[in-house]
């Protein structure tokens, strides 16, 4: 099967309506990543250094070295970042996820406990901070079953969510397989939910964010002063909003560090930025674990057959009918490169639409032939398919009187002799009176116009019956 696994679709024009408690506009998140003592050191049996998302400027790994710089750095965020924080969110009453590195929770007893009693959630941001894109697979499925087991040892509890940053093609599948998180956030895809088949497991994933993101103060390019930082999160925020207010209410995840965010004149854009969002109606902050659970009780996952998924006999079992009397085509489409984004009507149209679009005049032709006439002699000798068969019904082409059917004959008739093919309309956005209207003025066209109607004819009837089969 010739498959594409990345999903351009997920919700299509159509998300659906968060229906966010209390009927709020807006859900934001607030995420501290705490990874201070779980970073790349040769403490840690690390190879190396720390290099990524401090103030130092063009900073490198230094192999086999320690970085007394970098590490004091780090240390600023434990010792007082951390702190400076916790009085803002606690002082404000504000609900926090943490991602914390499990290695590094295990380091800070002190704050571990200050997030436990402020009641924030502690999901899991690996088990140490570090780059896993050339892990081998067995070593970071290790790794995911460690997390877990030091975690419950360190916090009391299991982590319910997931987060592991710098993370291979492989992380999002295995943490999802461990079938014991609520939610995984190891994607930037989306302004909402959404779910994730793993095999037998349903998976919620919730999209994080790398660019409401206080990282950028310490990347290129980036924010150099707190006010830009809080531009970036009220612009985002306004938008969402308005969104919200049209009935199209969305997430706001805002991504902290403690090392980052927690130096003074850092922190002050985000209190600016936390006032605004509270002086609004319709904000609920919430914890990941919070937003999991109500998304969990309000959209449910519904899985349906995947038309990506299917073998080629049942694919074309399901499909062959969509294009009247050509199975062919179907068959031709299930050779392409299928994906999630052809899992809706409006995709699979397209896949199907190419191999008819492709094929020779010939064959085109013969579609054409395959369909019958309106009103025609199958249809009262009930030997239609079911699908044309309602699509007829639908203009109440079944219950003509005998002038009226006497016409459709006649004009079948002089297409037919004319044109070589019948007379096809996508019924169902049409009803008896401008059917027979365009019967008339179609008749008097060229073959070759009205062959190329007809084509277009043909998908729309095929676009039509995919809706009534698979998600729009």
């Amino acid at each position: 099967m010739n498959r594409y696994p990345r999903d351009f679709r997920g919700y299509g024009p159509n998300p659906p309506d968060a229906n966010w408690p209390g009927g709020a506009k807006i859900a934001i998140s607030l995420v501290l990543n705490y990874e201070e003592g779980g970073e790349n050191n040769l403490l840690h049996g690390d190879k190396q250094s720390e290099a990524f998302l401090s103030d130092i400027a063009g900073a490198a790994p230094w192999p086999g070295l320690r970085h007394w710089n970098m590490e004091s750095i780090y240390d600023y965020g434990a010792r007082a970042g951390f702190w400076r924080l916790h009085r803002l969110f606690t002082g404000m009453g504000l609900p926090v996820t943490i991602y914390g590195v499990t290695s590094a929770l295990a380091r800070n007893p002190e704050q571990v406990a200050a997030m436990k009693a402020a009641g924030w959630e502690i999901a899991s941001h690996g088990l140490k901070w570090v780059d896993h894109r050339d892990m081998d697979e067995a070593e970071e499925r290790a790794q995911i079953t460690e997390s877990f087991r030091l975690h419950e040892e360190v916090v009391g509890e299991p982590p319910h969510g997931w987060y592991t940053g710098r993370c291979s093609m492989n992380t999002v599948r295995l943490t999802a397989e461990t079938g014991r998180l609520d939610w995984i956030s190891d994607t930037y895809d989306d302004d909402l939910p959404y779910w994730m088949e793993a095999g037998e497991r349903d998976q919620l994933v919730i999209p994080y964010t790398l660019e409401a993101n206080d990282m950028r103060f310490a990347t290129a390019p980036g924010y150099i002063e707190g006010e830009q930082f809080f531009t970036y999160l009220k612009d985002t925020f306004d938008t969402l909003y308005a969104e919200g207010e049209a009935g199209r209410a969305k997430m706001f995840s805002v991504g902290l560090h403690c090392r980052l965010i927690g130096r003074p004149g850092k922190i002050a854009g985000l209190k600016r930025f936390l006032d605004y969002a509270r002086g609004h109606d319709g904000v609920w902050f919430a914890r990941r674990i919070d937003i999991a659970r109500h998304w969990a009780a309000t959209h449910p996952h519904q899985r349906f057959e995947r038309p990506s998924q299917m073998a080629r006999a049942r694919f074309v079992e399901r499909f062959g009918s969509v294009f009247e009397h050509s199975p062919w085509i179907a068959e031709r489409a299930w050779g392409l490169e299928l994906g999630p984004a052809h899992d809706s009507a409006a995709g699979l149209h397209n896949a199907l639409s190419r191999m008819f679009r492709s094929a020779s005049q010939d064959e085109r032709l013969g579609v054409l032939k395959a369909h019958p006439d309106l009103a025609g002699k199958l249809a009262a000798a009930k030997r239609l398919t079911p699908e044309s068969t309602a699509e007829q019904a639908s203009a109440a082409l079944d219950a003509l009187t005998d002038e009226e059917r006497a016409t459709f004959q006649r004009l079948n008739a002089d297409y037919v002799a004319k044109h070589g093919f019948p007379f096809i309309i996508a019924v169902r956005d049409n009803d008896k009176a401008s059917i027979l209207k365009a019967f008339q003025t179609r008749i008097g066209n060229d073959t070759a116009t009205e062959f190329a109607t007809a084509c277009k004819q043909v998908e729309r009837i095929a676009e039509l019956r995919l809706k009534d089969m698979l998600p729009r």
